[in-house]
Protein backbone atom coordinates (compact mmCIF):
# COMPACT_ATOMS: atom_id res chain seq x y z
CA UNK A 1 0.00 0.00 0.00
CA UNK A 2 1.07 3.27 -1.18
CA UNK A 3 1.72 5.92 1.78
CA UNK A 4 2.20 9.06 0.72
CA UNK A 5 -0.78 10.00 -0.13
CA UNK A 6 -1.60 9.36 3.80
CA UNK A 7 1.85 10.91 4.60
CA UNK A 8 0.71 14.12 2.57
CA UNK A 9 -2.63 14.45 4.00
CA UNK A 10 -1.21 14.03 7.42
CA UNK A 11 1.20 16.82 6.90
CA UNK A 12 -1.98 19.37 5.42
CA UNK A 13 -4.04 18.52 8.37
CA UNK A 14 -1.17 19.24 10.91
CA UNK A 15 -0.69 23.07 9.00
CA UNK A 16 -4.84 22.97 9.06
CA UNK A 17 -4.68 22.83 12.82
CA UNK A 18 -1.53 24.94 13.81
CA UNK A 19 -3.37 27.84 11.60
CA UNK A 20 -6.58 26.79 13.29
CA UNK A 21 -4.66 27.18 16.80
CA UNK A 22 -2.76 30.56 15.89
CA UNK A 23 -6.36 32.31 14.66
CA UNK A 24 -8.21 30.85 18.04
CA UNK A 25 -5.15 32.21 20.26
CA UNK A 26 -5.37 35.58 18.71
CA UNK A 27 -9.22 35.54 19.25
CA UNK A 28 -8.77 35.42 22.31
CA UNK A 29 -6.20 37.53 23.38
CA UNK A 30 -8.20 40.50 21.98
CA UNK A 31 -10.70 39.71 24.02
CA UNK A 32 -8.36 38.54 27.09
CA UNK A 33 -5.39 40.45 28.40
CA UNK A 34 -2.78 37.80 29.69
CA UNK A 35 0.95 38.15 31.26
CA UNK A 36 3.71 36.75 33.05
CA UNK A 37 5.87 39.13 34.70
CA UNK A 38 9.31 37.56 35.22
CA UNK A 39 10.87 41.17 35.72
CA UNK A 40 12.76 41.11 39.01
CA UNK A 41 11.38 44.38 39.83
CA UNK A 42 8.00 43.68 39.05
CA UNK A 43 7.71 46.67 36.60
CA UNK A 44 4.83 45.56 34.48
CA UNK A 45 2.41 44.30 37.93
CA UNK A 46 0.25 46.66 39.13
CA UNK A 47 0.48 46.70 43.11
CA UNK A 48 -2.68 45.87 45.20
CA UNK A 49 -3.55 49.50 46.13
CA UNK A 50 -3.13 50.94 43.18
CA UNK A 51 -5.32 48.45 41.92
CA UNK A 52 -7.97 49.17 44.65
CA UNK A 53 -8.16 52.96 43.41
CA UNK A 54 -8.58 51.91 39.78
CA UNK A 55 -11.62 49.10 40.89
CA UNK A 56 -13.48 51.55 42.68
CA UNK A 57 -15.06 54.29 40.56
CA UNK A 58 -18.69 53.13 39.47
CA UNK A 59 -19.09 55.18 37.01
CA UNK A 60 -17.37 55.78 33.38
CA UNK A 61 -13.93 57.19 33.28
CA UNK A 62 -12.49 58.45 30.03
CA UNK A 63 -8.92 59.31 29.61
CA UNK A 64 -8.17 61.51 26.34
CA UNK A 65 -3.66 60.88 25.81
CA UNK A 66 -2.37 63.72 23.86
CA UNK A 67 0.55 61.60 23.31
CA UNK A 68 -0.62 60.41 19.77
CA UNK A 69 1.99 61.05 16.35
CA UNK A 70 5.11 60.38 15.00
CA UNK A 71 8.10 60.72 17.78
CA UNK A 72 11.34 59.74 18.25
CA UNK A 73 12.21 56.24 19.80
CA UNK A 74 12.39 57.79 23.45
CA UNK A 75 9.22 59.25 23.25
CA UNK A 76 7.48 55.99 21.39
CA UNK A 77 8.64 54.20 24.38
CA UNK A 78 6.70 56.35 27.09
CA UNK A 79 3.64 56.51 24.23
CA UNK A 80 4.21 52.71 24.82
CA UNK A 81 4.26 52.02 28.18
CA UNK A 82 1.22 54.50 28.91
CA UNK A 83 -0.95 52.56 26.51
CA UNK A 84 0.05 49.55 28.05
CA UNK A 85 -0.63 51.00 31.84
CA UNK A 86 -4.33 52.25 30.55
CA UNK A 87 -4.74 48.97 29.11
CA UNK A 88 -4.21 47.36 32.47
CA UNK A 89 -6.40 49.52 34.48
CA UNK A 90 -9.50 48.96 31.87
CA UNK A 91 -8.75 45.43 32.41
CA UNK A 92 -9.23 45.98 36.38
CA UNK A 93 -11.83 48.58 35.69
CA UNK A 94 -14.20 47.69 32.44
CA UNK A 95 -15.64 51.34 33.39
CA UNK A 96 -12.28 52.76 31.96
CA UNK A 97 -11.60 53.91 28.31
CA UNK A 98 -9.11 55.85 26.94
CA UNK A 99 -7.91 57.09 23.20
CA UNK A 100 -4.81 59.18 22.20
CA UNK A 101 -4.85 62.18 20.14
CA UNK A 102 -2.23 64.38 18.42
CA UNK A 103 -2.89 67.81 19.25
CA UNK A 104 -0.65 68.90 16.44
CA UNK A 105 -2.89 67.60 14.25
CA UNK A 106 -5.15 69.52 11.70
CA UNK A 107 -4.82 72.91 9.64
CA UNK A 108 -2.83 75.93 11.35
CA UNK A 109 -5.90 77.46 12.29
CA UNK A 110 -7.17 74.56 14.41
CA UNK A 111 -3.80 73.56 15.92
CA UNK A 112 -4.04 77.16 17.22
CA UNK A 113 -7.39 76.98 18.32
CA UNK A 114 -6.61 73.61 20.00
CA UNK A 115 -3.45 75.12 21.44
CA UNK A 116 -5.64 77.81 23.30
CA UNK A 117 -8.21 75.73 25.08
CA UNK A 118 -5.16 73.42 26.28
CA UNK A 119 -3.76 76.66 27.61
CA UNK A 120 -6.19 77.32 29.63
CA UNK A 121 -6.21 74.14 30.95
CA UNK A 122 -2.65 74.77 32.30
CA UNK A 123 -1.30 72.41 29.93
CA UNK A 124 1.79 74.05 28.16
CA UNK A 125 3.82 71.96 25.29
CA UNK A 126 7.21 70.26 25.17
CA UNK A 127 9.61 71.70 22.51
CA UNK A 128 11.17 68.28 21.16
CA UNK A 129 13.99 68.39 18.78
CA UNK A 130 15.25 65.44 16.60
CA UNK A 131 16.57 63.85 13.34
CA UNK A 132 13.97 61.41 11.06
CA UNK A 133 17.30 60.51 9.35
CA UNK A 134 17.01 63.43 6.44
CA UNK A 135 16.42 66.61 8.35
CA UNK A 136 16.26 68.00 11.89
CA UNK A 137 12.43 68.04 13.07
CA UNK A 138 11.27 70.70 15.49
CA UNK A 139 7.78 69.51 16.97
CA UNK A 140 5.48 70.83 20.04
CA UNK A 141 4.50 67.82 22.21
CA UNK A 142 1.97 67.55 24.85
CA UNK A 143 2.99 64.36 27.52
CA UNK A 144 -0.47 64.94 29.24
CA UNK A 145 -3.50 62.96 30.27
CA UNK A 146 -6.65 64.38 30.94
CA UNK A 147 -9.17 62.28 33.05
CA UNK A 148 -12.42 62.48 33.41
CA UNK A 149 -15.08 61.35 35.96
CA UNK A 150 -18.38 62.25 36.72
CA UNK A 151 -18.21 66.26 36.89
CA UNK A 152 -14.43 66.59 37.41
CA UNK A 153 -11.52 65.87 35.44
CA UNK A 154 -7.73 65.72 36.24
CA UNK A 155 -4.63 66.45 33.94
CA UNK A 156 -1.61 64.12 34.22
CA UNK A 157 1.87 65.60 33.31
CA UNK A 158 3.27 62.06 32.05
CA UNK A 159 6.67 63.76 31.25
CA UNK A 160 8.94 64.18 34.26
CA UNK A 161 10.92 67.70 34.44
CA UNK A 162 14.79 67.94 33.24
CA UNK A 163 16.82 69.00 35.84
CA UNK A 164 20.75 70.36 34.77
CA UNK A 165 22.74 67.52 34.73
CA UNK A 166 19.54 65.04 33.36
CA UNK A 167 19.90 63.34 30.02
CA UNK A 168 16.72 62.74 28.17
CA UNK A 169 17.25 58.88 28.58
CA UNK A 170 16.77 59.28 32.49
CA UNK A 171 14.32 61.77 32.17
CA UNK A 172 11.75 59.56 30.15
CA UNK A 173 13.21 56.30 32.86
CA UNK A 174 11.89 58.17 35.27
CA UNK A 175 8.65 59.13 33.51
CA UNK A 176 7.96 55.41 32.95
CA UNK A 177 8.56 54.69 36.67
CA UNK A 178 6.01 56.94 37.90
CA UNK A 179 3.35 56.40 35.62
CA UNK A 180 1.55 53.76 37.74
CA UNK A 181 1.38 56.35 40.84
CA UNK A 182 0.45 59.01 38.87
CA UNK A 183 -2.47 57.74 37.10
CA UNK A 184 -3.30 56.16 40.88
CA UNK A 185 -3.08 59.50 42.39
CA UNK A 186 -4.95 60.99 40.08
CA UNK A 187 -7.91 58.49 40.61
CA UNK A 188 -7.43 59.08 43.92
CA UNK A 189 -7.90 62.76 43.70
CA UNK A 190 -10.76 62.22 41.48
CA UNK A 191 -12.68 60.16 43.89
CA UNK A 192 -11.97 62.19 47.16
CA UNK A 193 -14.82 63.85 48.55
CA UNK A 194 -12.51 66.66 49.58
CA UNK A 195 -9.02 68.44 49.07
CA UNK A 196 -7.08 67.39 52.10
CA UNK A 197 -6.11 70.33 54.24
CA UNK A 198 -2.44 71.08 54.94
CA UNK A 199 -1.99 73.69 57.46
CA UNK A 200 1.81 75.64 58.02
CA UNK A 201 2.03 76.18 61.67
CA UNK A 202 3.32 80.35 62.52
CA UNK A 203 3.61 82.76 65.32
CA UNK A 204 6.84 81.03 66.87
CA UNK A 205 9.68 82.07 64.55
CA UNK A 206 8.69 79.53 61.62
CA UNK A 207 9.27 79.98 58.14
CA UNK A 208 7.27 82.61 56.33
CA UNK A 209 5.82 82.77 53.22
CA UNK A 210 7.87 83.67 51.04
CA UNK A 211 10.58 80.47 51.96
CA UNK A 212 7.89 77.86 51.77
CA UNK A 213 6.72 79.32 48.07
CA UNK A 214 7.67 76.64 46.43
CA UNK A 215 6.35 74.23 48.65
CA UNK A 216 3.11 75.21 49.05
CA UNK A 217 2.94 75.61 45.68
CA UNK A 218 3.92 72.03 45.47
CA UNK A 219 1.32 70.94 47.92
CA UNK A 220 -1.53 73.06 46.17
CA UNK A 221 -1.75 71.46 42.88
CA UNK A 222 -3.25 69.00 45.02
CA UNK A 223 -4.34 69.73 48.47
CA UNK A 224 -5.48 73.14 50.21
CA UNK A 225 -2.67 74.84 52.09
CA UNK A 226 -2.78 77.46 55.00
CA UNK A 227 -0.85 79.43 57.45
CA UNK A 228 -2.39 79.56 61.20
CA UNK A 229 -1.25 80.60 64.20
CA UNK A 230 -2.54 78.21 66.90
CA UNK A 231 -3.31 80.86 69.72
CA UNK A 232 -6.20 81.66 67.15
CA UNK A 233 -7.71 78.35 67.81
CA UNK A 234 -9.37 76.90 70.44
CA UNK A 235 -8.45 73.70 68.93
CA UNK A 236 -7.27 71.87 65.13
CA UNK A 237 -10.33 69.96 64.50
CA UNK A 238 -10.43 66.32 62.21
CA UNK A 239 -10.80 68.87 58.90
CA UNK A 240 -6.96 69.79 59.06
CA UNK A 241 -4.80 66.72 57.24
CA UNK A 242 -1.62 67.53 57.92
CA UNK A 243 0.49 70.12 60.05
CA UNK A 244 3.76 71.21 59.36
CA UNK A 245 6.26 72.82 62.44
CA UNK A 246 8.88 74.12 59.61
CA UNK A 247 11.78 76.17 61.98
CA UNK A 248 10.43 77.46 65.11
CA UNK A 249 12.53 79.76 66.48
CA UNK A 250 10.58 80.30 69.74
CA UNK A 251 9.58 78.70 72.68
CA UNK A 252 5.79 77.00 71.54
CA UNK A 253 3.60 77.39 74.86
CA UNK A 254 1.57 74.78 76.77
CA UNK A 255 -1.63 76.01 75.43
CA UNK A 256 -0.26 75.55 71.69
CA UNK A 257 1.30 72.23 72.77
CA UNK A 258 -1.76 71.16 74.08
CA UNK A 259 -3.63 71.90 70.89
CA UNK A 260 -1.03 69.78 68.60
CA UNK A 261 -0.91 66.94 71.38
CA UNK A 262 -4.70 66.37 71.16
CA UNK A 263 -4.56 66.77 67.56
CA UNK A 264 -1.93 63.86 67.22
CA UNK A 265 -3.86 61.96 69.54
CA UNK A 266 -6.88 61.94 67.66
CA UNK A 267 -5.49 60.20 64.53
CA UNK A 268 -3.60 64.04 63.10
CA UNK A 269 -0.57 63.55 60.80
CA UNK A 270 2.35 66.25 61.94
CA UNK A 271 5.76 66.88 60.07
CA UNK A 272 8.11 68.37 62.45
CA UNK A 273 11.27 70.11 60.99
CA UNK A 274 13.25 71.12 63.46
CA UNK A 275 16.51 73.40 64.12
CA UNK A 276 18.24 72.48 67.64
CA UNK A 277 20.65 75.73 67.42
CA UNK A 278 20.72 78.94 65.89
CA UNK A 279 23.37 78.61 63.42
CA UNK A 280 24.10 79.98 59.59
CA UNK A 281 27.41 80.52 57.61
CA UNK A 282 26.93 84.36 57.81
CA UNK A 283 27.10 84.12 61.24
CA UNK A 284 30.56 82.17 61.29
CA UNK A 285 31.98 84.68 58.30
CA UNK A 286 30.63 87.99 60.46
CA UNK A 287 31.76 86.55 63.97
CA UNK A 288 35.17 84.62 62.40
CA UNK A 289 34.07 82.06 64.94
CA UNK A 290 30.75 81.08 66.42
CA UNK A 291 29.12 79.60 69.30
CA UNK A 292 25.63 78.37 68.29
CA UNK A 293 22.95 79.33 70.53
CA UNK A 294 19.79 76.68 71.65
CA UNK A 295 16.80 76.92 70.22
CA UNK A 296 14.03 77.12 73.29
CA UNK A 297 11.30 75.79 71.54
CA UNK A 298 10.11 74.20 75.00
CA UNK A 299 9.80 71.00 72.13
CA UNK A 300 12.06 68.36 73.38
CA UNK A 301 9.85 66.99 76.59
CA UNK A 302 6.93 66.59 74.21
CA UNK A 303 8.55 65.00 71.38
CA UNK A 304 10.70 62.72 73.58
CA UNK A 305 6.91 61.58 75.39
CA UNK A 306 6.30 60.38 71.55
CA UNK A 307 9.56 57.86 71.22
CA UNK A 308 12.53 60.83 69.84
CA UNK A 309 14.88 62.57 71.76
CA UNK A 310 16.39 65.54 69.34
CA UNK A 311 20.04 65.58 70.54
CA UNK A 312 22.32 69.24 71.65
CA UNK A 313 24.66 67.99 68.98
CA UNK A 314 25.61 68.58 65.36
CA UNK A 315 26.63 65.73 63.20
CA UNK A 316 29.77 66.09 60.54
CA UNK A 317 30.03 64.21 57.96
CA UNK A 318 32.93 63.22 54.84
CA UNK A 319 29.83 62.98 52.82
CA UNK A 320 29.41 66.74 52.47
CA UNK A 321 28.65 69.60 50.27
CA UNK A 322 30.99 72.68 49.38
CA UNK A 323 31.07 76.42 50.51
CA UNK A 324 33.29 79.12 48.64
CA UNK A 325 36.51 80.56 50.35
CA UNK A 326 38.70 83.57 49.22
CA UNK A 327 42.26 81.64 47.96
CA UNK A 328 43.84 84.81 46.26
CA UNK A 329 43.15 88.15 44.94
CA UNK A 330 43.26 88.55 41.36
CA UNK A 331 44.01 92.69 40.67
CA UNK A 332 40.87 93.79 43.22
CA UNK A 333 39.09 90.93 42.60
CA UNK A 334 39.38 87.65 45.62
CA UNK A 335 39.61 83.80 43.58
CA UNK A 336 37.31 81.57 45.48
CA UNK A 337 37.44 77.91 45.47
CA UNK A 338 35.34 75.31 46.78
CA UNK A 339 36.21 73.32 50.23
CA UNK A 340 33.87 70.52 51.28
CA UNK A 341 32.20 71.62 54.36
CA UNK A 342 31.56 69.01 57.07
CA UNK A 343 28.56 70.24 58.48
CA UNK A 344 26.18 70.51 55.56
CA UNK A 345 25.66 66.88 54.59
CA UNK A 346 24.95 65.09 51.51
CA UNK A 347 22.63 62.23 52.38
CA UNK A 348 22.09 59.11 50.44
CA UNK A 349 18.81 56.81 50.91
CA UNK A 350 19.33 53.59 51.35
CA UNK A 351 15.67 52.87 53.03
CA UNK A 352 13.02 50.47 51.47
CA UNK A 353 10.51 53.04 52.94
CA UNK A 354 8.52 54.55 49.91
CA UNK A 355 9.45 57.77 51.31
CA UNK A 356 13.28 57.41 50.82
CA UNK A 357 13.22 54.71 48.62
CA UNK A 358 15.08 55.40 45.46
CA UNK A 359 15.40 59.46 46.07
CA UNK A 360 18.89 61.68 45.12
CA UNK A 361 20.91 63.06 47.81
CA UNK A 362 19.61 65.35 50.10
CA UNK A 363 21.52 68.27 51.34
CA UNK A 364 21.43 68.91 54.89
CA UNK A 365 22.94 71.86 56.99
CA UNK A 366 23.90 71.66 60.11
CA UNK A 367 21.91 69.39 61.54
CA UNK A 368 21.40 67.20 64.56
CA UNK A 369 21.27 63.55 65.41
CA UNK A 370 17.95 61.90 66.85
CA UNK A 371 18.07 58.89 69.40
CA UNK A 372 14.98 56.62 69.41
CA UNK A 373 13.27 56.29 72.99
CA UNK A 374 10.99 53.73 74.31
CA UNK A 375 7.68 54.42 74.36
CA UNK A 376 4.46 53.06 76.28
CA UNK A 377 2.04 52.62 73.37
CA UNK A 378 3.07 50.29 70.24
CA UNK A 379 4.49 52.99 67.82
CA UNK A 380 6.99 51.71 64.62
CA UNK A 381 10.47 54.13 64.75
CA UNK A 382 11.60 54.13 61.28
CA UNK A 383 14.72 55.80 60.33
CA UNK A 384 14.54 57.17 56.78
CA UNK A 385 17.72 59.16 56.52
CA UNK A 386 21.20 58.75 58.42
CA UNK A 387 24.63 60.46 58.12
CA UNK A 388 27.52 57.89 56.82
CA UNK A 389 29.68 55.53 57.84
CA UNK A 390 32.36 58.38 57.76
CA UNK A 391 30.63 60.61 60.45
CA UNK A 392 30.58 61.49 64.26
CA UNK A 393 28.78 63.86 66.21
CA UNK A 394 30.10 66.75 67.69
CA UNK A 395 28.44 67.64 71.46
CA UNK A 396 27.14 70.96 71.78
CA UNK A 397 29.03 73.84 72.65
CA UNK A 398 30.87 73.60 69.45
CA UNK A 399 32.90 76.69 68.04
CA UNK A 400 32.50 76.92 64.46
CA UNK A 401 34.85 78.43 62.39
CA UNK A 402 36.13 78.40 58.48
CA UNK A 403 39.95 77.68 60.30
CA UNK A 404 38.97 73.81 60.18
CA UNK A 405 39.07 73.70 55.52
CA UNK A 406 42.99 74.89 56.07
CA UNK A 407 43.78 71.18 57.05
CA UNK A 408 42.15 68.27 55.16
CA UNK A 409 39.93 66.45 58.08
CA UNK A 410 41.07 62.83 59.53
CA UNK A 411 39.23 59.64 58.16
CA UNK A 412 40.17 58.08 61.42
CA UNK A 413 38.10 60.67 63.33
CA UNK A 414 34.94 59.84 61.59
CA UNK A 415 34.72 56.04 62.62
CA UNK A 416 30.57 56.60 64.59
CA UNK A 417 28.40 56.38 61.72
CA UNK A 418 24.73 56.28 60.42
CA UNK A 419 23.36 58.79 62.77
CA UNK A 420 19.61 59.34 62.57
CA UNK A 421 18.90 62.61 60.54
CA UNK A 422 15.01 62.04 60.12
CA UNK A 423 12.70 59.33 62.26
CA UNK A 424 9.43 58.48 61.25
CA UNK A 425 6.97 57.57 63.87
CA UNK A 426 3.43 55.76 63.13
CA UNK A 427 1.37 54.04 66.26
CA UNK A 428 -0.18 54.81 69.16
CA UNK A 429 0.94 57.64 70.82
CA UNK A 430 0.41 58.84 74.87
CA UNK A 431 -0.27 62.42 75.28
CA UNK A 432 2.45 64.59 76.67
CA UNK A 433 -0.23 65.80 79.09
CA UNK A 434 -1.33 62.58 80.37
CA UNK A 435 -1.50 63.41 84.61
CA UNK A 436 -0.82 66.90 83.91
CA UNK A 437 -4.45 67.86 83.60
CA UNK A 438 -5.66 70.15 86.61
CA UNK A 439 -9.49 69.88 87.72
CA UNK A 440 -9.57 73.57 87.09
CA UNK A 441 -8.42 73.02 83.19
CA UNK A 442 -10.69 69.78 82.98
CA UNK A 443 -13.30 72.05 84.29
CA UNK A 444 -12.50 74.38 80.96
CA UNK A 445 -12.93 71.44 79.18
CA UNK A 446 -15.64 70.08 80.09
CA UNK A 447 -17.44 73.42 79.14
CA UNK A 448 -16.29 73.81 75.91
CA UNK A 449 -17.68 70.64 75.33
CA UNK A 450 -13.95 69.36 74.34
CA UNK A 451 -13.15 65.57 75.87
CA UNK A 452 -9.35 64.99 76.82
CA UNK A 453 -7.39 62.27 74.86
CA UNK A 454 -4.52 60.06 76.82
CA UNK A 455 -4.36 57.95 74.21
CA UNK A 456 -4.18 58.29 70.34
CA UNK A 457 -6.02 56.41 67.33
CA UNK A 458 -3.12 55.63 64.68
CA UNK A 459 -1.37 58.63 63.86
CA UNK A 460 1.84 59.44 62.12
CA UNK A 461 5.03 61.99 63.21
CA UNK A 462 7.82 62.82 61.09
CA UNK A 463 10.81 64.28 62.76
CA UNK A 464 13.88 66.25 60.69
CA UNK A 465 16.43 67.91 62.50
CA UNK A 466 17.03 70.40 59.82
CA UNK A 467 14.78 72.92 58.30
CA UNK A 468 16.46 74.43 55.93
CA UNK A 469 16.37 71.28 53.43
CA UNK A 470 12.93 71.63 52.61
CA UNK A 471 12.91 75.72 51.93
CA UNK A 472 13.45 77.61 48.91
CA UNK A 473 16.31 80.36 48.46
CA UNK A 474 14.99 83.80 47.79
CA UNK A 475 16.27 86.97 46.03
CA UNK A 476 16.25 90.11 48.55
CA UNK A 477 15.96 92.66 45.76
CA UNK A 478 13.61 90.83 43.12
CA UNK A 479 11.65 88.73 45.35
CA UNK A 480 12.56 85.70 43.15
CA UNK A 481 13.02 82.35 44.52
CA UNK A 482 14.95 79.02 44.10
CA UNK A 483 13.23 75.45 43.48
CA UNK A 484 13.91 73.47 46.50
CA UNK A 485 16.89 72.18 47.21
CA UNK A 486 19.23 74.55 45.11
CA UNK A 487 22.30 74.99 46.68
CA UNK A 488 23.84 78.83 45.55
CA UNK A 489 27.58 78.11 46.87
CA UNK A 490 27.80 74.92 44.16
CA UNK A 491 25.62 75.96 42.03
CA UNK A 492 23.71 73.02 41.62
CA UNK A 493 20.19 71.14 42.83
CA UNK A 494 19.79 68.40 45.27
CA UNK A 495 16.61 66.99 43.65
CA UNK A 496 16.55 64.57 46.92
CA UNK A 497 15.45 67.24 49.18
CA UNK A 498 12.38 68.06 47.15
CA UNK A 499 11.74 64.35 46.49
CA UNK A 500 11.84 63.50 49.94
CA UNK A 501 9.70 66.43 51.49
CA UNK A 502 6.62 65.70 49.07
CA UNK A 503 7.15 61.88 49.32
CA UNK A 504 6.86 62.84 53.12
CA UNK A 505 3.70 65.37 52.47
CA UNK A 506 1.98 62.53 50.27
CA UNK A 507 2.78 59.78 52.61
CA UNK A 508 1.24 61.68 55.73
CA UNK A 509 -1.78 62.13 53.40
CA UNK A 510 -1.95 58.98 51.70
CA UNK A 511 -4.92 56.77 53.50
CA UNK A 512 -4.50 54.15 50.15
CA UNK A 513 -0.48 53.42 50.84
CA UNK A 514 -0.50 54.24 46.59
CA UNK A 515 2.98 55.99 48.03
CA UNK A 516 4.79 52.47 47.65
CA UNK A 517 4.03 52.62 43.73
CA UNK A 518 6.06 55.78 43.68
CA UNK A 519 9.33 54.15 44.65
CA UNK A 520 8.74 51.23 42.22
CA UNK A 521 11.77 51.64 40.34
CA UNK A 522 12.57 50.74 36.34
CA UNK A 523 16.11 49.81 36.21
CA UNK A 524 17.51 50.51 33.10
CA UNK A 525 20.63 46.97 32.11
CA UNK A 526 22.94 48.99 30.71
CA UNK A 527 25.79 46.69 29.24
CA UNK A 528 29.18 46.89 30.63
CA UNK A 529 31.20 48.87 27.88
CA UNK A 530 34.62 47.07 29.34
CA UNK A 531 33.34 43.41 29.31
CA UNK A 532 31.60 44.59 26.02
CA UNK A 533 34.91 44.93 24.46
CA UNK A 534 36.81 41.96 25.88
CA UNK A 535 34.12 39.58 25.26
CA UNK A 536 32.93 40.95 22.14
CA UNK A 537 33.31 37.71 19.86
CA UNK A 538 32.18 35.28 22.37
CA UNK A 539 29.01 37.12 22.23
CA UNK A 540 28.37 37.71 18.61
CA UNK A 541 29.49 33.75 17.91
CA UNK A 542 26.84 32.70 20.92
CA UNK A 543 24.10 34.78 19.27
CA UNK A 544 24.72 35.01 15.59
CA UNK A 545 26.82 31.74 14.47
CA UNK A 546 26.07 29.12 17.00
CA UNK A 547 21.97 29.16 16.55
CA UNK A 548 22.69 28.95 12.41
CA UNK A 549 25.10 25.80 13.11
CA UNK A 550 22.06 23.97 15.62
CA UNK A 551 19.66 24.99 12.96
CA UNK A 552 22.02 23.16 10.32
CA UNK A 553 22.96 20.47 12.12
CA UNK A 554 19.15 19.72 13.25
CA UNK A 555 18.43 19.72 9.74
CA UNK A 556 21.31 17.43 8.86
CA UNK A 557 20.33 15.20 11.26
CA UNK A 558 16.33 15.37 10.26
CA UNK A 559 17.27 14.44 7.01
CA UNK A 560 19.44 11.59 7.84
CA UNK A 561 16.39 9.98 10.27
CA UNK A 562 13.78 10.19 7.43
CA UNK A 563 16.14 8.69 5.01
CA UNK A 564 16.63 5.51 7.47
CA UNK A 565 12.62 5.70 8.42
CA UNK A 566 11.89 5.96 4.70
CA UNK A 567 14.01 4.84 2.52
CA UNK A 568 13.10 0.82 0.95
Amino acid sequence: MDMKPLRKSGKWVTLLLMLAIIFVVNIIAAYVRFQWDLTEDKRFTISESTARIMAAPDDNVTVRVLLDGEFPAGFVRLQSAVRDMLGKIRDINPNVSFEFEDPASGTVREREQRARMLQEEKIIPVSLSYSDGTKVVQKAVFPFAIIYYKQRQYVVNLLEDQKPGDDEEVVLNKSISLLEYKFANAFQKLQAPRAKNVLFLQGHGEWDASQTFRLEAEIRKFHKVGRVNPDTLMRIDSTIDLVMVCGPKTAIPLKDQFKLDQYIMAGGRVIWLIDKFDVSLDSINKYKFFVPPAFETGLDDMLFRYGVRLMPDFVVDLECSSIPQVVGMTGDKPQTKLFPWIYNLSVASDTEHPIAKNIDRVNFSFPGSIDTVKTNGPVTKTILLHSSRYSRTQLAPVRLTFEILKSSPDPAKFNDGNKALAVLLEGEFESFFKNRITPEFQATLDNIGMKFLDKSKPARQLIVTDSDFAKNLVNPVSGETEDIGYNKWERRYYKGNKEFILNAVEYMLDEDNILTSRSKEVKLRLLDPVKTRQEKTFWQFLNVELPLILLILFGLVYRYVRKRKYTA
